[in-house]
């Protein structure tokens, strides 16, 4: 396994409010994940940092994951727990009234892969030269789309389309969704929006399909978002399950 991840301010943006880590334990699985903090007064990088550090701690507290409906049963539970402490720490401090945060994570073992999402950051599959996206973003204009009022085209272009419908720290009781997804994958991909609102699906998976290392592919797809504008905070976690081919 090859993995890699990377943060970036943006062009626009003058203080980053995405976290993102990638670990493995003993047994070789591994967690992925990111977080997209939203805020005043710098809270949203406060909240994405209480979500990774939370989900990262947890992690490397455990042996292992066990079976898959451990697994599941853990992501329910460390999502309730971020989304607690983070109304905690609004309650005691006034000027952060407002935080919360994305969360996309990733779960590899052996024997399973899960994905959980709450939010727009985003949880893709690489698989056979094809970028396949397993997450669902919970805003409105999705929400939108769902439901048949609006095309995807008319949602692309909606000004409204990144208002969110679900967050941490934003709704109580938090609602995760979770992905059961076929182990027999090319590479996973996460992201926060800051790199799906400047590059379509098709141009992300050029660059992950195309040549040159993990770390090179990520800082293209970073470098090609901030050509374009980079409007957002742009971060991206990724493994690579065949270290000597392409992703």
């Amino acid at each position: 396994m090859k993995t890699f991840f990377l943060t970036d301010t943006g062009k626009v943006r003058d203080h980053n409010e995405d976290s993102v880590i990638i670990i493995k334990n003993s047994y070789n699985e591994y967690l992925l994940a990111v977080a997209d903090g939203m805020g005043g007064h710098k809270a949203g990088e406060v909240a994405s940092a209480m979500a990774i550090n939370h989900i990262t701690d947890k992690f490397n507290s455990l042996e292992r994951l066990g079976e898959k409906s451990n697994a599941v049963n853990w992501i329910r539970n460390e999502v309730a727990q971020i989304n607690k402490s983070i109304f905690e720490y609004t309650a005691e401090h006034e000027e952060s009234k407002g935080m919360g945060t994305t969360l996309v994570v990733a779960l590899l073992t052996s024997e399973y892969l899960l994905f959980a999402n709450v939010g727009d950051s985003s949880g893709f599959v690489i698989k056979g030269e094809k970028l396949y996206r397993v997450t669902k973003p919970h805003t409105l204009v999705n929400l939108l789309v769902q439901s048949g009022e609006l095309t995807e085209e008319e949602a692309e272009h909606h000004p409204r389309k990144n208002i969110l419908m679900r967050a941490l720290g934003a709704n109580n009781p938090a609602e995760v969704d979770i992905f059961d997804v076929d182990c027999d994958i090319d590479g996973i991909m996460l992201c926060s929006d800051g790199l799906t609102t400047m590059l379509n699906n098709t141009q992300i998976e050029k660059v992950l399909v195309g040549p040159g290392t993990l770390e090179e592919k990520v800082t293209k797809l970073i470098r090609k978002s901030n050509i374009r504008g980079g409007t957002d905070n742009i971060s991206i976690a990724c493994l690579q399950k065949n270290e000597e081919g392409g992703i």
